[in-house]
């Protein structure tokens, strides 16, 4: 029996991707190895989305070739689609896939190793042959939507809906990567999603690359997603995984208000808070226009987790700037922000700002944000002592403890017992262990 190992880097909807992928192997008779184990084929579903997450591409495939050097190796996702000639020159890489053509992957694998087989397995030309779907950045080829889902967790699933961005940010070269918006039916979602409730999940998360924007060219809406799947399906609980400021409708956060199975959990990236940068950084609103959708959350939704991601060391981003931007989210009333520091990347429009700031400069912004993330989450997990919190229960064991998360993505933890692994039970949030961030039940 062939083993197979995957690597996958990025975002929420790469590791969906990843997951229906490897489901597929398994039922063409893989199995399952770590990335730390030798294995006959690796994959390497890559990001794009900063240089580091390309320096950690790189890693993994060497790391693979170190493994088993006489392995087939495929590079699929971001990366692959907008720098196909660099993961080339990498020793050991033979299969290229760009994101249109990753659904192509299982195929792809079993002609190669036929054909290296053929070869006689240590066959100088097999071993050096490297195909490559995707040579430049081309996105008019991008078009078709592929469905995935995650079976890897047993409570859990991911579920994609949308792929690909139309709003072409400064720093960004997702649209490029993944081409413009494009989705599946409401129909197709929700059959999906009945289809991972018979596999067992209580809940699942909704993912894509600018969500906010399913049924871009069509007469369906997201609104219609999800109050469709609240209303077809069995399915215990939904999450967004992330939507855009100006694609949170009030109609939208209005619905999970009353809605009998979409958390009170809202993840909306924000990248900046000084208006000038948002507008340097092609964003698609202004500071004050998100603070009024967070407002709002809490104002129908008094104990939902609202998360934001943030950006700093952006060029042209001042220390006066930045101290104002620290200000507006010292003020939000949310629970995390996730801080990215910056990172040139050459054939960005962000490249050519003016006013780069310094990379130590950079780090240090960074870790002021976090400590204000750090308090944040703090303060949101107080304010929700005595709480009665729906709680998923996860099979993973730990020091003889299990744990889950609330409604509103609170960490609780109560001993393990086998009965409650996949079910949901009402709980008082009363006893904060500050030292793990999680109730204790």
């Amino acid at each position: 029996m062939p083993s197979i190992a995957f690597h996958t880097l990025g975002c929420k909807l790469n590791f969906a991707e990843s997951s229906h992928l490897l489901r597929g192997f398994k039922e063409r008779g893989f199995s399952e190895k770590s990335f730390h184990e030798k294995a006959d084929v690796y994959v390497v579903n890559t990001c794009t989305v900063t240089a580091v997450a390309e320096k950690k591409c790189r890693a993994a495939i060497r790391q693979a070739y170190k493994l088993n050097n006489d392995a087939v190796i495929a590079v699929i996702g971001c990366f692959s689609q907008v720098n196909a000639r660099e993961i080339e020159k990498i020793e050991g890489v033979n299969i290229i896939l760009g994101n249109d053509d990753k659904n192509r992957l299982i195929d792809e694998v079993f002609s190669y190793m036929e054909r290296k087989n053929q070869k006689g397995g240590a066959d100088k030309e097999a071993e050096d042959s490297v195909d490559i779907t995707n040579n430049v950045i081309d996105i008019s080829h991008l078009k078709t939507f592929s469905p995935s889902m995650s079976f890897d967790d047993r409570t859990r699933g991911f579920l994609k809906v949308q792929d690909g961005c139309d709003y072409f940010c400064s720093y960004c070269e997702i649209p490029f990567a993944r081409g413009r918006s494009r989705s599946c039916s409401v129909a197709q979602a929700v059959e999906s999603a009945k289809m991972l409730a018979k596999e067992g999940k209580k809940e699942i998360v909704l993912t894509g690359v600018n969500i906010g924007d399913f049924g871009k060219g069509t007469s369906e809406t997201f609104f219609d997603l999800v109050k469709a799947l609240d209303d077809k399906t069995d399915v215990q609980r939904y999450r967004i995984s992330s939507i855009e400021p100006d694609l949170l409708s009030k109609e939208i956060i209005d619905f999970c208000a009353q809605s009998r199975s979409f958390m009170p959990h809202f993840h909306i990236p924000l990248q900046s808070g000084s208006n000038k940068v948002l507008e340097n950084m092609n964003r698609h609103y202004r500071r004050e226009d998100f603070a009024m959708k967070v407002n709002y959350i809490r104002s129908v939704l008094p104990n939902a987790f609202i998360a934001c991601d943030v950006m700093t060391g952006f060029n042209g981003e001042t220390e006066e700037e930045f101290l104002s931007a620290y200000s507006f989210l010292e003020s939000l009333p949310i629970a995390f922000i996730h801080v990215f520091t910056y990172s040139d990347r050459p054939d960005t429009k962000a490249y050519r700002i003016a006013g780069k700031v310094p990379v130590n400069e950079r780090r240090k912004r960074s870790e002021i944000l976090q400590k204000l993330s750090e308090s944040k989450k703090r303060q949101f997990y107080q304010a929700n002592i005595g709480y009665k919190a729906s709680i998923l229960w996860e099979e993973s064991e730990k020091d003889g403890m299990m744990s889950g998360f609330s409604d509103n993505y609170i960490r609780a933890e109560r001993p393990f017992e086998a009965e409650f692994v996949n079910t949901v039970t009402k709980e008082t949030l009363c006893v904060l262990n500050t030292c793990k961030d999680a109730f204790v039940i």
